[in-house]
């Protein structure tokens, strides 16, 4: 199997053009490559391929070999070889996600794309969608009791479901043991990306996520969405301003414009090296 390592501000995929490529198991595939160890080394698998209602679809997949439904980091990178590998030869494009099409505009740099901004889409804040169980149709700055401790936080969907919670300290949080528990909750019936997040100053953020399928991983392209419009909902942040998402692998810029409800996403995409792999030994 051809590939081709990319990540988003070191939200790293394995990527495999689909246009050329068969992946019959894509969830035992998403498992290997994944291993830092066995394998090539990522958060998970993203397979390029055809569609008939956008320039391509992105069908990807967490290291644990569950299925997701977005990557705002992963998307960026599919419209980036979209183009530098000749799927497309235009500057806007389409790519079809399990949570509906999303656009993308790309900028170029010496002939390669560097930059990519996506329309993630309209936040849903509705309980029941997101979903999350609670009293209230929205969730904002609601406590929740994790391992004995009580937590305030507010939900988001960005086609994946996001529990924001707001800290001082980020920095010396011990994610990998309150991670698990927050996205095992029995309030998140479909599993929780967790954000944790300090706010540095009305237009700035940082924040670190505990993702669903993956533990701790450098970036959340859908989280830093899901943050940017947390803080606005709290009043942390000013509205109508990009919001600066500072993440343990870089800075995302992210602009929810209300009056058309969208958030868009604008951020790098890199490659870091093609590949093959002989995945005979897993029927492929």
């Amino acid at each position: 199997m051809k590939f081709t390592k990319m990540h988003g501000i070191g939200n790293d995929y394995v990527y495999v053009n689909c246009f050329k490529e068969t992946v019959k198991d894509p969830s035992a595939v998403a498992k290997f490559v994944s291993d830092r160890h066995f394998g090539i080394g990522s958060d998970g698998l993203i397979l390029i391929k055809p569609s008939d209602i956008a320039d391509c679809e992105m069908d990807m997949y967490n290291l644990d070999g569950s299925q997701g439904a977005m990557c705002g980091n992963g998307i960026r990178c599919v419209a980036k070889y979209a183009y530098d590998y000749g799927i497309v030869n235009k500057t806007n494009i389409s790519v079809a996600t399990k949570s509906g099409v999303k656009y993308l505009d790309l900028s170029i740099r010496d002939g390669k794309v560097s930059m990519v901004k996506v329309n993630m889409g309209a936040p849903i804040l509705q309980a029941t969608l997101i979903p999350v169980v609670a009293q209230t149709e929205q969730v904002i700055n609601t406590p929740i009791e994790v391992d004995g401790k009580t937590y305030y936080f507010t939900a988001v969907s960005m086609g994946n479901p996001h529990a924001v919670v707001y800290m001082d300290d980020v920095d010396g949080l011990e994610i990998e043991k309150i991670g698990p528990s927050f996205e095992s909750h029995v309030n998140f019936p479909d599993r929780v990306n967790t954000e944790f997040v300090k706010v540095i100053d009305r237009h700035t953020v940082q924040m670190r996520v505990w993702e669903r399928g993956s533990g701790e991983t450098l970036a959340c392209g859908t989280g830093a969405c899901a943050v940017a419009v947390a803080s606005i909902l709290n009043g942390l942040v000013d509205r109508d301003q990009p919001v600066t998402v500072k993440l343990l692998g870089g800075d995302l810029n992210i602009f929810w414009d209300e009056n058309d409800d969208q958030v868009y996403m604008t951020g790098p995409a890199t490659t870091v090296f093609d590949g093959e792999i002989d995945l005979a030994f897993l029927g492929e």
